[in-house]
């Protein structure tokens, strides 16, 4: 079949779609559309598909997405795709109406979390809307999570007969001989932060902003470090909403003590230094970063969400918390920190999870045999 997968960022198909790439095209002809200013810099990242630059933007600007979506159903009609493949809300909602217009027989989207489920008034419900509107517009929805699938249907937004979740859910899955415990880059990473070698360390790694609960963190560790003088805080990823200012003002006793790191294309070794891994978020579609933790040993302290709750099950590979409960937090946090048999045992329950139900090979052959499903109906 002819397939398009449509994405509005890089780092989409490069984090998650890669491995899908490589596993469908030796039986179907794929290509990917994407706003890429520079298609060649995601052939650097190991995407190997043909790219179609389309100018999709996350914010919502009605001029230039009504560009996106001339730019797609010419795209679309172009090609003539069997298949339209979407990935994230302003994506899916492009590709569902220019795969409409231009008569795309297989319109799939999948759902990976909510911008709307934090929020309340008429943004929530215009929001959602959207969300009703892409699941309406396409023929087949994917989810990655079964508590994601639950909350969708419970709201309304979906049928349980026509959403469905590939495997044991996540996107992609994680990649075990990447994400896996190594002595040698734990002791590399904390030596490069300055952390010492009986340091017992908390990690985040994923986007800063409100929505992750650095806030909550931040407050909790100021908290633990207290208590706990070895503890340290690591924070691996891009600031999005001027979080570094609130970490270093609600910090402020014990600086000395975090660390902050921006975007980095080695994600596995930061993990591999972890000794406990930290998601207060208040909204997530799986959690993708708490296997990554998993598959390198790394027990879990997170928030009790749908999507999380799938990632982590509670007393067995981590422990979780009330969204924006900080106390809680911080008592899981030094629980699993002073407990050392506790936090091993935790990690090595959390490895042997991801290996089973997480590792990338499941999801990708669950894509294919998707895929392989919508070829028998199309013939």
């Amino acid at each position: 079949m002819k397939i398009c997968f449509v994405v509005a960022s890089p780092m989409t198909a490069i984090a998650f779609l890669r491995p899908h790439f490589e596993a469908l095209q030796p039986r179907h002809s794929v290509r990917l559309a994407v706003n890429a200013p520079e298609p060649e810099s995601l052939r650097s990242r190991g995407v190997t598909v043909p790219v179609d630059v389309v100018p999709i933007e996350r914010p919502v600007r009605p001029f230039r997405d009504l560009r996106a979506l001339v730019a797609l159903y010419k795209l679309f009609r172009l090609h003539r795709f069997e298949v339209v493949h979407s990935v994230t809300p302003k994506a899916g909602l492009l590709t569902a109406l220019a795969g409409l217009l231009a008569r795309v027989p297989v319109r799939v989207h999948i759902f990976t979390g909510q911008v709307w489920a934090t929020r309340t008034g008429p943004s929530r419900w215009f929001l959602k809307a959207l969300d009703r509107l892409i699941a309406s517009s396409n023929t087949h929805l994917l989810v990655d999570s079964g508590s994601q699938r639950d909350f969708l249907v419970a709201e309304g937004v979906v049928d349980e007969r026509r959403a469905f979740v590939l495997a044991h859910g996540s996107i992609v899955g994680v990649d075990t001989k990447r994400f896996r415990p190594d002595p040698v880059a734990r002791e590399r990473v904390r030596e490069a932060l300055g952390i010492r070698k009986d340091g017992l360390v908390v990690l985040f790694l994923g986007r800063l902003n409100h929505d992750k609960g650095i806030r909550d963190l931040a407050g909790a560790f100021a908290r633990l470090a207290q208590r706990l003088p070895q503890s340290w805080l690591v924070l691996v990823g891009a600031d999005e909403d001027g979080m570094t200012d609130i970490v270093q003002k609600t910090c402020a006793n014990v600086m000395d003590r975090v660390r902050f790191v921006d975007f980095t294309d080695r994600p596995e070794d930061y993990v591999a230094a972890a000794d406990v891994f930290c998601l207060p978020s208040y909204r997530e579609g799986f959690g993708s970063s708490v296997i990554e933790a998993a598959a390198c040993g790394v027990p879990a302290v997170a928030s009790r969400i749908y999507g999380v709750t799938d990632a982590v099950e509670d007393g067995v590979t981590g422990l979780l918390h009330p969204p924006g409960d900080v106390p809680t937090m911080v008592a899981h946090l030094e629980r699993l920190l002073s407990d050392t048999s506790m936090r091993r045992e935790m990690g090595r329950a959390a490895l042997r999870r991801a290996s089973a139900r997480f590792e990338q090979s499941l999801v990708t052959d669950a894509l294919c045999e998707f895929y392989d499903t919508l070829e028998l109906e199309r013939a």
